[in-house]
C-alpha cells in the first residue's frame, strides 16, 4: 500500500483558447488569484495561485468545472480545465451555455469516463475527426503501462495539433505549488487579481473591442442598457437556483455572474446623474 507521501498531490490548469489580453478581463470574474501566461498560438493558461479545493468540501474536479463554466459563459472562446488529485485525473471542457463535457481516469490510468464525452469534446473543439479522434480513443482504452498522468500528457499531445504549447516546466500532474512557482518564473506571466465589478466589466468589454455595443453598456443609460440588465437578472435568477438545486458549482457561478452584471447595470442607471 502506498504511503500518504507517495500519493500525487492535487493540482489544476485552465487552458483558454484566446490570447492573454482577452483572457485576463474574463479571469477577473472568478475572483481568484491566478497566474496567466501564453500557451501556444491563440491559447493561454491560467494557473491558480491558491488551492480552494484543499480547504472546502468540493473536490478539485468540481471546483474546476465551476471555473471553466463561468469563464466560458462570459467569453466567446472555450475553456479546458485539467485537474488531478490522489485518486483521479481528468478534464472538463466548457463552451458557451452548452453543458460541459469531460473525462476521468483513476490514478492507475483506468478509464472511467464515457466515450461519447470524448467524441463531443473533439467535435466542439474542432479537432480532426479521424487523426485526432483516433488518438483520443486510445486514451479511453485500458493500458496497464499508462497511468492518469500519462493520460493527461497524451491528451496534451493531441492538443498540440490545435496549437497548445504549455510553458516549459508546466507539467500536468505536478503539485499545485510547483506549478505556481514554475508559472511565476516564466517571462510573460502576469498576475490576475480581482479589481471590483465595475472595473472588471469595463476592462472585459474594452479588451474585446465592442465599441459598437455602446448603447447596451450599463453606463450608457439607454433603454437598451436597462433592457439588457433586466434580461440578465431574469436569466440569472433561475440559472442560479438550478445550479444550487443540482449542487452544480459551474451553473451557480454562471447564474451569479449574470445576476451581478444585471444588478450592476440597474444600479448604475438608478444612481447616475440625470441631465
Amino acid at each position: 500500500m502506498p504511503t500518504e507521501s507517495a500519493r500525487p498531490a492535487s493540482g489544476a490548469l485552465l487552458l483558454c483558447r484566446a490570447e492573454p489580453d482577452s483572457v485576463a478581463p474574463a479571469a477577473h470574474l472568478l475572483r481568484e488569484r491566478m497566474l496567466l501566461a501564453p500557451a501556444g498560438e491563440q491559447w493561454s493558461v491560467l494557473v491558480p495561485e491558491g488551492t480552494p479545493w484543499a480547504h472546502d468540501d468540493e473536490p478539485v474536479d468540481r471546483v474546476l468545472t465551476g471555473w471553466a463554466t463561468a469563464l466560458a459563459v462570459g467569453a466567446p472562446w472555450p475553456v479546458l480545465a485539467l485537474w488531478w488529485d490522489e485518486d483521479r485525473a481528468g478534464y472538463t471542457f466548457a463552451s458557451g451555455f452548452r453543458r460541459p463535457v469531460g473525462y476521468v481516469w483513476l490514478t492507475n490510468g483506468t478509464p472511467v469516463g464515457e466515450d461519447e464525452a470524448m467524441r463531443t469534446f473533439a467535435a466542439r473543439l474542432g479537432l480532426d475527426p479521424v487523426l485526432d479522434m483516433e488518438s483520443l480513443e486510445q486514451l479511453t482504452r485500458p493500458d496497464s503501462a499508462s497511468d492518469a498522468r500519462a493520460r493527461l500528457h497524451g491528451l496534451l499531445a493531441v492538443l498540440t495539433r490545435a496549437g497548445v504549447s504549455l510553458p516549459a516546466g508546466l507539467t500536468p500532474g505536478d503539485p499545485a505549488d510547483r506549478l505556481r512557482d514554475t508559472a511565476r518564473a516564466q517571462p510573460h506571466t502576469r498576475a490576475v487579481e480581482w479589481p471590483g465589478w465595475r472595473q472588471t466589466v469595463r476592462a472585459e468589454l474594452d479588451a474585446v473591442g465592442v465599441a459598437r455595443l455602446d448603447p447596451w453598456l450599463p453606463w450608457s443609460g439607454t433603454p437598451l442598457a436597462r433592457a439588457l440588465a433586466a434580461a440578465q437578472l431574469a436569466v440569472g435568477l433561475p440559472l442560479t437556483a438550478f445550479g444550487l438545486r443540482r449542487h452544480s458549482g459551474g451553473w451557480t457561478v454562471a447564474g451569479a455572474l449574470l445576476l451581478a452584471h444585471g444588478a450592476l447595470g440597474l444600479a448604475y442607471d438608478v444612481t447616475r446623474p440625470r441631465d
